[in-house]
């Protein structure tokens, strides 16, 4: 049985936190990209883990690598289209999320059987029962 799939919309998440993403965009995806790592291992409350990570990056980010546990897409044209290409070709038969708040993305992988997650979903936070007694 295949993994569930997490596709990821980086150019809408990165750009969901005002936190100065627009000085250094491939910067900013690569930390995304980290953050997934833990996202892949432990999932999300509504599609638990572990599973298959798809980061789709464009523009300045395009050249951001992969790293165990998230695979990285670079978009060739527009990112919702590759996502929602990424959603197409590997989305059957297996629970498939994409985190994007993009309203008219939401609607096109929708349409494909696939449910949306917020932006926020996907920002990993060590879980509590892994944390150390110091920190709890």
């Amino acid at each position: 049985m295949r993994l569930p799939l997490l596709v990821v919309d980086a150019a809408n998440v990165v750009g969901s936190v005002p936190d100065g993403w627009w000085r250094d965009r491939a910067g900013a995806t690569t930390r995304l990209r980290d953050n997934l790592v833990g996202v892949a291992e432990h999932g999300l409350p509504s599609l638990p883990g572990p599973l298959e990570v798809v980061l789709v990056v464009e523009g300045k980010a395009r050249h951001v690598a992969p790293v165990p546990g998230v695979r990285v897409v670079p978009a060739t044209g527009d990112g919702d289209d590759e996502v929602v290409a990424v959603v197409r070709a590997e989305g059957a038969d297996r629970p498939v999320a994409v985190a994007t708040a993009d309203r008219a993305l939401r609607l096109r992988v929708e349409a494909l059987g696939a449910a949306v997650v917020g932006p926020r979903s996907v920002r990993w936070r060590v879980p509590r029962r892994t944390r150390p007694f110091c920190c709890r």
